[in-house]
């Protein structure tokens, strides 16, 4: 593979040099000093494999991982000096979409050596050494899922969703649209932490997305999160007037026009009503609608709104909640 070295270490980029060197079926293709100058080599030169550094100066690796899965997807090996004591910044680069993790390698280290041509020899084989085109084309449009779910959460809704997420099986044929009432600052920060604890991969939703089947996308903006024509998601301010933003009322109407396939929907954990008109309009479009009951609930406010509303058709306690949405999902599919 033509491989990256993205470190601000020379001593590092050395070590790992010596790595490469020791296999010749790998070239080292080009280094970066910082996460800044890879984004920008990414883009003229794509290589097969990126070795990331999580710490450097201007742009670290985590953003710069996040940045090249965005713009130049190619797959990334995490290589850091320590990676317990800079866990927090893998899992996050992990988050963003790199592939996998590996202690960087001191200058003629033989355990640390093979323990990185071993990583790289494996990303080779799930990858068949992908070029940048490759997984352009895996990262490109992907068909719309055949069904979504949707879950709207306020307080105490993050270790809901977890249980919920971690709860779904690897091959779940929908794809799954969260609303949790967060401060958007720290919406991207909640996708990542649920991305740990789920079975399937969570991240943050942009304008434009396609709902795509085994993915979670959580609302990220100070807007609305909304199906548009065809299926595709995107933000509005509208309605302004409104506490919530973005509101689970929002998603779950926008639903009634702009997605026609099967859909699941559920109202969890929180403080006031929101979601819970929602939630009774797709209940009287056909579509099966659960609330979360009190026992189980941290506040018992939205989905006891949904309650007193005839909303919704089935109240669960949190546990069944997963299990009951994979069981009507299969139900719908054929």
């Amino acid at each position: 593979m033509n491989i990256a070295i993205v470190n601000d270490s020379a001593l590092a980029i050395e070590a790992i040099r010596r790595v490469l060197a020791a296999d010749p079926r790998h070239r080292v293709l080009w280094t970066a000093r910082d996460g800044r100058e890879a984004v920008q080599q990414c883009a003229t030169a794509a290589p097969d494999l990126v070795l990331m550094d999580m710490i450097m100066p201007n742009v670290d690796g985590v953003e710069a991982t996040r940045q090249i899965m965005h713009a130049h997807p190619c797959p990334i090996l995490v290589v850091t000096a320590s990676v317990r004591e800079n866990c927090g910044r893998v899992f996050e680069a992990m988050g963003a979409g790199a592939i996998d993790v590996v202690a960087t390698p001191s200058l003629d280290d033989v355990a640390g050596r093979d323990a990185l041509l071993e990583k790289i020899d494996l990303i080779g084989q799930l990858t068949g050494g992908a070029s940048r085109a490759k997984l352009r084309q895996n990262h490109g449009p992907q068909a719309l899922a055949p069904a979504v779910v949707l879950l709207g959460a306020s307080a105490g809704g993050p270790a809901a969703l977890a249980e919920i997420l971690n709860a779904l099986p690897r091959n779940f044929p929908a794809s799954v649209i969260i609303v949790q009432h967060v401060d958007e600052r720290f919406a991207g920060e909640l996708a990542e932490w649920l991305n740990t604890r789920s079975v399937l991969p969570v991240r943050a939703a942009r304008e434009g997305d396609r709902p795509v089947a085994g993915q979670v996308l959580l609302a990220a903006q100070a807007e609305h999160l909304v199906f548009g024509p065809g299926g595709i998601l995107g933000y509005t301010p509208h309605p302004e007037a409104t506490p919530y933003r973005p509101s689970v009322d929002r998603l779950f109407e926008s639903a009634l026009t702009g997605w026609t396939k099967p859909l699941v929907a559920a109202l969890l954990t929180g403080m006031g009503r929101d979601g819970a008109k929602g939630l009774r309009a797709l209940r009287d479009a056909g579509h099966l609608t659960i609330a979360q009951d009190e026992a189980t609930s941290a506040l018992y406010g939205m989905p006891k709104a949904a309650a007193l509303l005839d909303a919704a058709r089935e109240i669960l306690p949190l546990p069944r909640i997963a299990p009951r949405i994979v069981d009507k999902i299969r139900s719908l599919l054929p």
